[in-house]
């Protein structure tokens, strides 16, 4: 609350929200400049830990920040080839690679002469020790003839054995039959650990931790072990009935390991360090306390809101079976989803696996838990209101805090990143603006009480290339929407790909630009998990959600909003099509001119949906919705080579081949 001592004080709250990284104004979707609340901006500051109870509490806070940002990191981020200025006294320091080899340079002027090889460093000087990360100029790159790829919901997809919902076995199985069609490469959902065994919140963009792996995909058959017993389900998902059943089903394939496959499990979760184990724990005191009502550990009991409090070292002695069950199941997930990449690659893919990064987590999870001194409290993140949504939107999630990350240098960041490029040829990370800034909202409030925090973006972006190189792994940065001050130039001098899909590629005239017209350093698509099909969108499938869930602009009606979609779809065969417009229910000619269109940008990759190569209406997920529309809830009809073998696809497929291949 806006208190008089903080009205009184405006100006050193200014002061304060600044070095902070609050930014006071913002620019909207139409370009005007709002202005955040003191209000706002006091109940942000509060949540980041800084006291203003007076003014002369405000001014020492403030001076706090400033003597922080003043002093060396424990770690500095730099570019390879270039002077790294260093605060340290002129002289000599040593420089020890990960290889472990040391070299010696010399301090100059507060410069460290150039590191000629990107890579982590200790280096000493006078008895002072920090590390050094060193950035390659360029993200990994697509090598060879233009690659397609396509992307798919893990869930949504069916084995050769029934199952409630597919799992890494069945993303094994399209990947052969995918690379057996042509692609290059699949991007997958989120696969970022859940809770496990609940249904209720079963959305891969609000996971428990972004470190670890959602257990529910595990599939036992893949490394030798009994394959889960068949059991079919309906072609929508029960998630709170399926989750459940899937996790007793993988208990009882546990509970028969003999002591040889123990004794593998226990040493390779060993390997894996503390971090894992801790995540484990955290899942057997979710089960342990979840039948009591919590939903995450606040609604724990105080002695165990804390990893390191010894209740928590008594639970997980007292209760070693479970943890080591947890430790299985993230085993069996992490060998899984390396045996899906392996058969991607043995198939002939050149990337293979593209994971998908999510921007949070949820607050009550394993990350929050276990890296409080990482992470922001009391804030969740969204986006702010603008005329196409004016009451914003409140993702209910929450991610790291600058100063945390900073603090800690970068390495649960490093970690997560690490992570997720672990079993992949690609990473995309979601809303990519989060590396420059993030709309942090105060508990309790709206998205009208939030403003823009932001990030230490250089930093994450030489260190996301950094990852990206020693994983040889490319990186597409979800780029949709309003961007931050120089967010596009920054990305693509660091060859990471931004996204440009079919929707949203218009011109000044409102038509759509023609595919020579779509940038190279850029993924183009036909559309995302969050976007009508093309199928959906030319037989106006989304209006008549829009119209059911009441979603449709306000004062405008069904009818209208028809004649909008027809002039629209004129807009559109204009620039993909040829010959006579086909009528709304006549998609298939649509879909194959769309595919087309993506197909011949000189983007360096192409990505058609899974849905889109099938010609489906349905969408995977209807953003903004929780309820009314079935997101995440949608399975295939059958396995995917199967699918792929039907004439419509096979001519799609065909249409990739020849505008992807060589000379295409």
């Amino acid at each position: 609350m806006l208190t008089k001592s903080m009205v009184e004080q405006a100006s050193p709250l200014h002061d304060l929200a600044a070095a902070a990284g609050i930014s006071r104004t913002w620019r909207d979707v139409d370009g005007l400049t709002q202005t955040v609340t003191d209000a706002a901006l006091g109940a942000i500051l509060t949540a980041l830990g800084h006291d203003l109870g007076s003014a002369g509490k405000i001014t020492a806070s403030l001076k706090e920040v400033r003597a922080d940002h003043a002093g060396l990191p424990p770690l500095i981020v730099a570019d390879v080839g270039k002077p790294i200025p260093l605060n340290l006294p002129d002289g000599p320091v040593s420089v020890t690679g990960e290889d472990g080899r040391t070299f010696w340079s010399h301090l100059s002027g507060a410069l460290l002469p150039p590191i000629p090889h990107p890579g982590y460093y200790d280096l000493e000087a006078k008895g002072q020790t920090l590390r050094l990360a060193i950035a390659p100029p360029h993200c990994p790159l697509p090598m060879g003839p233009r690659p397609w790829g396509t992307s798919l919901q893990i869930p949504s997809l069916r084995g050769p054995e029934p199952s409630t919902f597919g799992h890494f076995g069945d993303l094994a199985e399209a990947a052969t039959a995918l690379a057996r069609a042509g692609a290059s490469a699949i991007a997958i959902n989120p696969v970022h650990a859940l809770f496990p065994g609940v249904g209720a919140d079963f959305s891969p963009y609000s996971p428990s931790s972004r470190l670890f792996l959602n257990t529910a995909m595990g599939d036992p058959a893949l490394v030798g072990l009994p394959p889960l017993a068949g059991a079919d389900g309906p072609q929508l998902i029960d998630w709170p009935t399926a989750l459940p059943k899937r996790l007793a089903a993988l208990r009882a394939v546990f509970d028969v390991l003999d002591a040889s496959w123990r004794a593998r499990i226990a040493q390779e979760t060993a390997a894996e360090g503390a971090a894992l184990r801790r995540h484990a724990v955290f899942d057997a005191l979710d089960r342990q306390f979840r039948p009591t009502g919590a939903k995450g550990w606040p609604d724990w009991p105080a002695a165990y809101r804390d990893p390191h409090a010894p209740e928590v070292a008594r639970f997980a002695q007292d209760q070693a079976e479970e943890v080591n069950f947890h430790l299985f199941l993230q085993w069996l997930a992490a060998r899984g989803l390396e045996r899906a990449q392996a058969s991607a690659k043995a198939g002939g893919m050149s990337i293979g696996l593209i994971g998908d990064l999510a921007v949070g987590v949820t607050p009550g999870g394993s990350d929050t838990w276990a890296m409080p001194e990482a992470m922001l409290r009391g804030l969740t993140i969204g986006a702010p209101p603008d005329p196409l949504g004016p009451l914003g939107q409140n993702w209910s999630i929450t991610s790291f805090s600058p100063e945390g990350l900073r603090a800690t240098g970068y390495a649960p960041w490093i970690a997560m990143v690490r992570s997720a490029m672990r079993a992949s040829g690609g990473l995309r990370i979601d809303h990519a603006f989060g590396l420059a800034r993030l709309w942090v909202i105060p508990d309790g409030g709206t998205s009208a009480d939030g403003a823009y925090l932001d990030f230490p973006f250089e930093d994450l972006v030489r260190l996301a290339t950094l990852e990206a190189h020693r994983a040889n792994c490319l990186v597409i940065a979800e780029d949709l929407g309003t961007s931050p001050h120089g967010f596009t130039q920054a990305i693509s001098e660091r060859q990471m790909l931004g996204m440009r899909v079919l929707w949203f590629e218009r011109a000044q005239d409102h038509g759509f630009i023609g595919a020579q017209d779509y940038p190279a350093n850029a993924v183009a698509m036909t559309g995302t998990h969050d976007t009508q099909t093309v199928a959906g969108w030319w037989s106006g499938r989304d209006l008549d959600w829009a119209d059911e869930l009441g979603r449709l602009p306000e004062g405008m009606t069904r009818a209208q909003a028809e004649d909008i979609r027809a002039w629209d779809r004129g807009l559109l065969w204009s620039t993909i099509g040829a010959g006579d417009r086909p009528a709304p229910e006549q998609t298939a000619p649509v879909v194959d001119a769309a595919i087309a269109h993506v197909a011949a940008t000189p983007a360096a990759l192409a990505i058609i949906p899974l849905e889109d190569l099938l010609g489906a209406v349905e969408q995977p997920n209807l953003p903004g919705t929780t309820t009314g529309h079935p997101n995440w809830q949608r399975r295939l009809e059958a396995p995917l080579d199967t699918l792929l073998a039907a004439p419509d696809v096979r001519r799609r497929l065909d249409i990739l081949g020849s505008e992807n291949g060589p000379g295409g």
